[in-house]
């Protein structure tokens, strides 16, 4: 009985293959891209990735590349379920752009119309914050990332918060990526349909369109679900990484899909809005989405990873450049182990989705770069090679960056406090507390979820070092009042700088301390 059972199941096993294999042939233009991506993941480091190609509206080619988890024989295919990340932007661009057809509000109302509790740090901009503002990277706002990632704030909770972030440009004077104004986007989806951004994703586009692998939290996961297992890299070596739940930011990120699944949504995006006969958003709409509303500087990083461009600009939810004499609408997404890309060529009928488990890779530009030329009958060119020599720089700038700090340090001096005066509570009216504890006469920090102990690095300069999809090096400063006692503490996470943690005077009574876990 049981040889019989393994006999059928290896017989299902071969004719599943080849069912695949025939299924998702490699189609003549793209002869000898599974080589070429295969060589690709060796050079960018990349355990798995998964491929589709959308081509005059049909899924033309699906395959997964390597494993799901590094360590383990699971290999990807075309059902593996990733993490998209920012390629999520341009969903809640379409929840929007469905309620502008329904007439239920329209992309330049003001955003107080709908939140009206939803304030900016500078009374003007809260006024005048448009709809369209919260979709094209123009509120002024830097990112404030650290409000929400890693922490256990709500949706509302963050919103609440974003009075306090301080503007570095004016409203809609420039660029500046913001994923606070994406949830702001969400929220206003879920205050006019009167379901969350979540369910109405699910709704309206993800049923309707197909996508039935599709989710908004990792909350939906199963055991022995198709799922990918993010990767980072630990100093010299690329590992297994946790998922990380980001449903507080979820408007700005946190879909989870796999390659057949977003190649539906290519099609909706390539169809002006309908895909099947099924009329999700209107042709003006799916224009709209698609047309520049804010200019992007081609300059630092964007001449690398778009050395084609002769323009740059952000629409609602998509990235607008040119390559080759034609128009590219893509946008990537990264979070914690995941790297996605969504691209598409209208004038060719063309669409590309690259999905990847491992954290920071820009594999999928070179790949994207790829196919594209090789649908426009263009000579084949490594665009792999190119991006990884031109990228080395800016990781040897990083190292630089490193070295030069070390080079800044003041050796031989001591804290000006014992470390006891240190302990206590830190607060932010933006970020919230940091804990500072002791731990074997050691101090310890602790920032949501984020642990480490502090290596003294120079005079009231410590050092923590935070692991999540990489390791990070960050200076924490403590500052002292004009008393001598110590009374702030600067963290050099990303965007903080700006922001000192003031220290809580103990209960009366009750001398500071903090947990040691």
């Amino acid at each position: 009985m049981i040889v019989g059972r393994l006999r059928y199941s290896l017989i299902a096993f071969v004719i599943c293959i080849a069912f695949s294999a025939t299924a998702w042939a490699q189609p003549a233009p793209l002869t000898g891209f599974d080589a070429y991506a295969e060589n690709a993941m060796k050079e960018w480091e990349v355990p798995g990735m998964a491929v589709a190609v959308v081509k005059d509206d049909k899924i033309v080619f699906a395959r997964g590349y390597g494993v799901k988890k590094l360590g383990e024989p699971a290999p990807v295919d075309e059902r593996t379920i990733f993490a998209i990340g920012s390629s999520s932007k341009a969903f809640t661009a379409a929840a929007i752009a469905i309620l502008v057809d329904e007439g239920k509000l329209k992309w330049d109302d003001p955003v107080s119309l709908y939140l009206p509790e939803f304030e900016l740090y500078d009374p003007y901009a809260s006024r005048e914050l448009r709809i369209r503002d919260l979709l094209s990277h123009r509120s002024g706002l830097e990112r404030g990332d650290m409000l929400w990632y890693g922490t256990t704030l709500s949706r509302e909770e963050i919103l609440s918060r974003v009075r306090h972030l301080k503007p570095t440009w004016s409203l809609r004077s420039q660029f500046g990526y913001q994923n606070l104004m994406y949830l702001a986007a969400g929220e206003v989806v879920h205050k006019v349909s009167g379901m969350s951004w979540d369910d109405f994703l699910k709704k309206r586009i993800f049923d309707p369109i197909g996508m039935s692998a599709s989710s908004t939290s990792i909350k939906s996961f199963k055991p022995g679900d198709n799922v990918s297992t993010p990767h980072g890299k630990m100093g010299e070596k690329v590992e297994p990484i946790k998922w990380r739940d980001i449903d507080n930011i979820g408007p700005a990120g946190s879909i989870n899909s796999n390659v057949i699944d977003v190649a539906q949504w290519v099609r909706l995006q390539l169809g002006k809005g309908t895909v099947d006969g099924k009329k999700i958003l209107s042709p003006a709409s799916a224009n709209e989405m698609h047309m520049p509303q804010t200019i992007i500087r081609l300059e630092g990083a964007y001449p690398i990873l778009y050395p084609k461009a002769h323009f740059f600009n952000y629409g609602l939810g998509w990235f607008l450049s040119d390559f080759k004499g034609r128009k590219l609408v893509e946008h990537g997404g990264a979070i914690d182990g995941m790297r996605a890309e969504v691209a598409m060529v209208p004038e060719e009928k063309l669409g590309i989705v690259i999905l990847t488990n491992m954290n920071g890779s820009v594999i999928s530009m070179p790949l994207v770069y790829r196919i594209i030329d090789a649908y426009l009958g263009e000579p084949q060119t490594d665009y792999s090679a190119n991006l990884l020599k031109a990228y080395r720089p800016l990781l040897d700038q990083a190292q630089a960056a490193e070295k030069r700090a070390e080079s800044e340090r003041v050796t031989g001096t001591k804290p000006s406090h014992p470390l006891e005066n240190y302990v206590g509570t830190y607060q932010n009216e933006l970020y919230g507390d940091v804990t500072i504890g002791m731990e074997n006469g050691q101090l310890k920090i602790i920032y949501g979820p984020f642990t480490s102990l502090l290596d003294h690095w120079h005079y009231d300069t410590f050092r923590a070092t935070f692991v999540t999809s990489g390791i990070s090096k960050t200076p924490a400063t403590f500052g002292l009042n004009a008393q001598g006692k110590v009374d702030t503490l600067s963290l050099g996470l990303a965007g903080m700088s700006g922001y000192p943690f003031k220290k809580v005077p103990p209960k009366t009574g009750t001398t500071a301390q903090a947990p040691s876990n």
